[in-house]
């Protein structure tokens, strides 16, 4: 099975990289599509390049290798990257929320809110947050002691997978996962739902039905994969131990790591007429 998996993946993560790459190609060619929305776009697509890349390729490795191994230094740098990468994707779809939500709710003052500026200091918010999230969680990593069990049973070092082979306490970690999943996890998806709930109520106060559907289908998309996306992360992070399994930890961590990379291009892009 391990040349067959290495064959699935390699075709999924060759799709996710021409699919976002032709994207941003398209985004910086035709002058139509400079504009706040194709703006974060571009920097989602860039931002799913880097999260596939950052464990499709040492899986593929090790779908060949006979020995599956990775240094503990470089177990922590994928860490580092996965978080930064995670977080980078929910703040972008944030912004993206708000971008629709400026065009629906207000369209009359539409490209004064969205200015470039102030669309340039939305994705530099967004990295900047990121890298504290994923710095903060790395810094409390290093302090831990690995001198018991050295398998990991996941294709990646995801953090909570790598806490259970610590041999010193984690208590402190837990909670620097619980807190940042709190203030950045839970602000970005209240603000999302708070920005949606504005959208649909002022779509449904359009007369036209016409309008109403043609108003809802530009966000509809964006919509369902920001739904789904809240709904596997926080489930994967929030899950008793009762139901834990290694078969489910990597169903719902392929699902958010590497299948929806590949899905965004697809659903936000490649499905618009413009495009």
């Amino acid at each position: 099975m391990q040349i067959f998996f290495f064959l699935v993946f390699l075709v999924i993560y060759l799709v996710t990289l021409v699919g976002n790459i032709m994207i941003m190609m398209v985004i910086r060619a035709d002058s139509h599509h400079h504009t706040p929305m194709y703006f974060f776009l571009f920097h989602l697509s860039c931002v799913d390049i880097c999260y596939s890349s950052i464990t499709v390729p040492k899986m593929l490795i090790n779908f060949l290798a006979e020995h599956k191994t990775i240094s503990v230094n470089g177990c922590i740098a994928q860490m580092f990257f996965i978080i930064l990468s995670g977080s980078e994707e929910l703040f972008i779809l944030s912004a993206i929320t708000y971008d629709r939500s400026a065009a629906i709710c207000d369209p009359l003052n539409y490209m004064e809110k969205m200015r470039k500026e102030i669309c340039v200091q939305l994705v530099s918010g967004t990295w900047a947050m990121g890298l504290f999230h994923a710095l903060l969680t790395t810094v409390f990593t290093l302090k831990l002691h690995f001198c018991g069990p050295n398998q990991i049973s996941h294709f990646s070092c995801e953090f909570p997978h790598l806490l259970q082979l610590s041999c010193t306490e984690t208590l402190t970690n837990q909670v620097v996962l619980l807190t940042s999943a709190m203030i950045f996890g839970s602000n970005s998806f209240l603000f999302t739902l708070i920005s949606y709930i504005h959208v649909i109520t002022t779509i449904l106060k359009l007369r036209s039905a016409e309008g109403r559907h043609k108003t809802f289908s530009t966000c509809s998309s964006h919509l369902i994969v920001v739904g789904l996306l809240y709904m596997k992360v926080f489930f994967q992070y929030t899950k008793p131990r009762s139901v834990s399994s290694v078969l489910l930890d990597e169903m719902l961590s392929l699902q958010y790591s590497i299948l929806t990379p590949m899905l965004n291009p697809i659903v936000h892009s490649l499905k618009n007429r413009e495009v």
